[in-house]
């Protein structure tokens, strides 16, 4: 996009974001979560969602659930049919550590 001298918006970059949770490619999502803020964009549901998907694909669990905390914080309410599945496992997953008393 910037070689063609186009400019990133939310909508670019959350389809960016959902690609690489399809593609199983959690690292570049949460990249792409964080070049969205350095652009000055704030996240969308479906920037988060798809963010919290790729990361409950990539059993990256504590991640997805930072994700979600960063949503809740930033006043979005999640879309429970995107996130439902994810944060139950990562609910499960955190169980027994210590690291989620939800």
């Amino acid at each position: 996009m910037w070689e063609a001298k186009l400019e990133p918006n939310v909508i670019s970059y959350s389809a960016g974001i959902s690609a690489c949770e399809k593609g199983e490619q959690w690292q570049r999502a949460l990249a792409l979560l964080s070049e969205m803020w350095e652009a000055k964009l704030e996240p969308s549901v479906i920037s988060y969602s798809a963010g919290i998907s790729a990361c409950e694909k990539g059993e990256q669990w504590q991640r997805a659930l930072a994700l979600l905390s960063e949503m809740r914080e930033a006043k979005l309410e999640p879309n429970v049919s995107a996130t439902a599945p994810g944060s139950a496992r990562a609910k499960r997953a955190d169980s027994g550590s210590g690291l989620c008393h939800c």
